[in-house]
């Protein structure tokens, strides 16, 4: 299986200035985080309709038992970002596309994957939408991501007490993301090698 590599991010966010007061807390696993997750999706299914393939809790906050910034990761699968009802619907229930043109291409393993991330409404919920493409390869690197580290209790204990101890000297969430970066990129080398060892097919849209 070929190993996919995503890009570590170079760029700066550029955040909305309801956002410019959350700094870097990694806090203990949160029971009531894939509560909330469900709570947004069926928001985000009622709005997006047949768009949604699929939606998907991501990230840190969908890993039970790793500790974990208190904003929930959120992936819809879609046949296409560049269609532009997604935009309009999320727009419809306040949720705003993020500015940078950076952040609409992510490079997994050489490929140009393209996505789309939106930010909550004013006031709502701390949280980050991203629309990925059914199939892409940056789509797989979050589902493999999310998949290896609920399935190793090694790697997502190390990986756990990484972030944890990262946070207590990083308090710039930008810094925080960049010296984070690279250490995914070693985290992600076992999780392929996992992966192929356990023929891994997570990545699959329900049937």
């Amino acid at each position: 299986m070929a190993t996919e590599r995503q890009s570590p991010v170079r760029f700066r966010i550029v955040p909305f200035p309801d956002e410019m007061q959350h700094g870097v807390v990694v806090s203990d696993y949160q029971l009531q985080w894939p509560v909330e997750f469900t709570e947004i999706a069926a928001t985000l299914q009622t709005t997006l309709g047949n768009l949604a393939l699929t939606i998907d809790h991501i990230g840190s906050t969908s890993v039970p038992s790793l500790p974990a910034k208190d904003c929930i990761d959120i992936m819809v699968r879609v046949r296409s970002a560049a269609d532009g009802r997604l935009t309009e619907r999320m727009a419809e229930i306040g949720f705003r596309l993020r500015p940078e043109t950076w952040n609409r291409i992510e490079i997994s393993n050489g490929v140009e994957c393209r996505k789309l991330v939106f930010a909550p409404p004013v006031g709502a919920r701390t949280c980050n939408v991203h629309v990925r493409e059914a199939g892409a390869a940056n789509m797989r690197y979050c589902l493999l991501f999310r998949d290896y580290l609920r399935a190793d209790e090694r790697a997502r204990t190390g990986w756990g007490n990484f972030k944890q101890r990262l946070a207590q000297t990083v308090t710039d969430i930008f810094d925080y993301g960049q010296i984070k970066a690279p250490a995914t990129e070693v985290l992600m080398t076992g999780a392929e090698r996992w992966a192929t060892t356990t023929a891994w097919a997570g990545d699959s849209l329900p049937a």
